[in-house]
């Protein structure tokens, strides 16, 4: 691109591309680089090639340029290490990494390597053909949220690089059937404890685990195995380390002010530079790593003027205490990103109320197309924490969800902020003696998959720890020699394949056409009865969920048509390590209805378990041709035929709220559900 274009671009907030034109590029036996640094005195490019000499290779400031330096070096430098020597403007001299750089060197190491991504050959073709178009409103969405550092390890605790991810990582998701993987920041950070989400390299994959072109197989291989990458992204702030962008040329250039909490500086995104600089990171993720979403973090920290700022009340110009900004740079990321990539998840950390976070920007969203619903989080594991013989007092928290389950397109997390700090395992914050805990976070689990809203879990709560995460050490796979822990985990694969298989649990995920309460108000005795629905209404479901000890040997619930209902699940299942109680496998709808619905079944529901059942599908009968008769002809030799029916037989009528849809579905039993080589994840 003509410099003199890329240049207007830029200073405009509008070029998407700008990694291509900032940074070390090189080309043609040459490397060239460009940096803006509008305040600073001088500019040389330092590296081993030149001994870190700041007269060798000094940068000349472009004219008309805004403060862009550049520099073309007769030498192809592929490999090396590189920094900015920038005398400031107040005539310090600083050493800093390339804030556009592809690749970094190892911390604690600092300097930036030339770097070209354009050698890798991509064979995700197929995956890449199959989601334009798509979104994923109406798909199964199943995360794993993971940190690549601490899954799993050598044995001598070192990292497993990203090829070692590919062969390991990718078998292991397919086998227990999540749809998607996100990653926490892989981006650049010197400090493991800040498990990334303090950057110094914006545009380089962590050379902790290898190289962008490693990265790049890791996610071609999920690709090819129908997972979904989704990466944790950081555009709120950034940290003050000396390398980074921190007064890049002695100014505030990037950073407004300091974070009151956590000591790491806001972005200025009153400036069009930084804008483009974020929004054309987001881009550059997409266009080269071939993601397909992006989670923002802590994007009310980004919002509020006033947030972590203790008694006291900041303010814009109209009185609100939203950033006008933040909020422009939000819209606008997301309308770029949606136009150049439509199927992309752009996911929203947003911790408070704010309003219209999912809704589109031209009608006066902020024009995510997901949200984390916090709200569910706070109040489920709060009642899942409380002695169940007084849950009926706390009732509320667990239907106050479907309230405002719609006003927002949401995720359902548990997620690695839930497991540190003291805040304990989710087995370990459940009610409970050492079994009860396990029954308690069966019962967790089945209820947040059959609630309506998308899933996230975090790494690890599949084999259900009881320590908090260490993100200095693997997991704990040995764990899967304990019966208890190996069944929960073989509770999590089924209710992962069960997810996918049935389309009523995500096809109309974020409307009342996908769900409708039955009984919402039984708080004696703890149980919640609902029905999620599908565009098919063959597909339809029918959950109950009983939060208590307390058995029922018969318990009449409300079912919309007088089919006969199908067990499809039962979280108490021995399998899992529940107690086996038997249940009914199979109950029929009777006339004589209760719930509102029109009809009832009965069902045996054991303590602390969710069953799931789903109508058994009406067969038409196979109509038969009669053969030819040998004895009655016509006067012209005929022979004449059986008559065959002239309609098929009648079905029960539907209805669907103020007329259900019919809960029809064809008796097939589930598929045998591939095991995972316990072994070969505790060596």
């Amino acid at each position: 691109m003509d410099n003199a274009v890329a240049l207007y671009l830029f200073h405009n907030g509008n070029y998407l591309q700008s990694y291509e034109f900032f940074g070390a590029h090189p080309a043609d036996g040459k490397t060239t680089f460009r940096l803006w640094a509008p305040n600073a005195r001088a500019v040389a490019v330092v590296g081993n090639f030149n001994d870190w000499d700041a007269t060798a290779n000094p940068m000349a400031l472009l004219p008309d340029s805004g403060g862009v330096w550049a520099l073309t070096i007769d030498r192809d430098l592929s490999g090396e290490i590189y920094k900015y020597c920038i005398t400031q403007i107040d005539e310090e001299v600083a050493h800093k990494a390339d804030p556009y750089a592809f690749y970094a060197e190892v911390r604690p190491q600092t300097a930036s390597v030339v770097w070209s991504l354009d050698d890798y050959i991509w064979h995700d073709d197929t995956w890449r053909a199959a989601r334009k178009g798509q979104t994923s409103q109406n798909k199964p969405v199943n995360i794993y949220e993971m940190h690549l550092g601490s899954w799993r390890t050598h044995e001598d605790g070192t990292f497993l690089n990203y090829h070692d991810l590919a062969d390991q990582l990718v078998p292991y998701l397919k086998a227990m059937h999540y749809t998607h993987v996100e990653f926490m920041p892989v981006m650049e950070h010197p400090f493991d404890g800040s498990w990334g989400y303090q950057l110094t390299g914006f545009f380089a994959p962590t050379s902790r685990y290898g190289t962008p072109q490693e990265l790049m197989y890791l996610i071609d291989r999920l690709h090819q195995n129908d997972i979904a990458v989704i990466l944790d992204w950081v555009p709120g702030h950034f940290c003050k380390d000396a390398h980074g962008l921190y007064k890049l040329d002695g100014t505030n250039l990037y950073e407004a002010t300091e974070h009151p909490q956590w000591g790491t500086m806001e972005f200025d995104y009153n400036k069009n530079e930084v804008v483009n600089f974020l929004i054309s990171n987001a881009y550059y993720w997409f266009d080269c790593y071939h993601i397909d979403g992006l989670r923002i973090d802590g994007v009310a920290s980004i919002i509020y003027l006033n947030y972590g700022y203790e008694n006291e009340w900041r303010r814009n110009k109209f009185g609100g205490n939203d950033s006008l900004e933040a909020v422009a740079f939000l819209q606008k990321l997301n309308t770029e990103i949606f136009k150049y990539f439509p199927y992309a998840i752009m996911a929203a950390e947003e911790s408070t109320a704010y309003p219209m976070v999912t809704w589109p920007v031209d009608q006066g969203g902020l024009g995510f197309n997901m949200k984390w619903d916090m709200g569910w989080m706070h109040d489920t594991l709060s009642y899942m924490e409380t002695d169940p013989y007084v849950r009926s007092q706390f009732h509320s928290k667990l239907t106050f969800s479907m309230a405002y389950a719609f006003s927002e397109t949401f995720v359902l997390p548990l997620s690695h902020d839930e497991i540190v700090h003291g805040k304990k395992s989710i087995l370990d914050k459940m009610f409970g003696d050492y079994d009860g805990k396990f029954d308690q976070m069966r019962l967790l689990y089945a209820y947040m998959y059959t609630h309506s809203g998308k899933k996230l879990t975090f790494m690890g709560n599949e084999m259900a720890p009881f320590i908090e995460w260490r993100y200095y050490e693997q997991l704990e796979w040995f764990m899967l020699d304990n019966p208890k822990h190996r069944q929960f985990h073989q509770f999590i694969q089924d209710l992962n394949k069960h997810y996918l298989n049935e389309p009523a649990l995500w096809q109309e995920d974020h409307s009342w056409d996908g769900f409708q309460w039955i009984d919402a108000d039984n708080a004696k005795q703890s149980i919640i009865i609902f029905r999620r629905m599908s565009k098919d209404p063959q597909d339809d479901l029918i959950i109950l969920v009983n939060f208590c000890p307390q058995d029922y040997p018969e318990y009449d619930i409300g079912v919309p048509t007088a089919s006969t209902y199908r067990l499809l699940f039962n979280s108490d299942d021995a399998a899992y390590g529940g107690k086996g109680t038997p249940v009914k496998k199979t109950t029929k709808g009777k006339k004589g209805g209760c719930h509102n619905q029109p009809f009832t079944a009965t069902l045996r529901v054991p303590g602390l378990t969710a069953l799931i059942y789903k109508a058994v599908k009406h067969r038409k009968p196979a109509i038969k041709k009669t053969a030819r008769t040998k004895t009655s002809r016509t006067g012209k030799g005929t022979a004449k035929r059986a008559t065959l029916p002239t309609k098929a037989p009648t079905i029960q009528p539907a209805v669907k709220d103020d007329n259900p849809k019919p809960l029809v579905k064809q008796d097939k039993s589930p598929k045998s559900i591939a095991k995972i080589d316990k072994k070969a994840y505790n060596k």
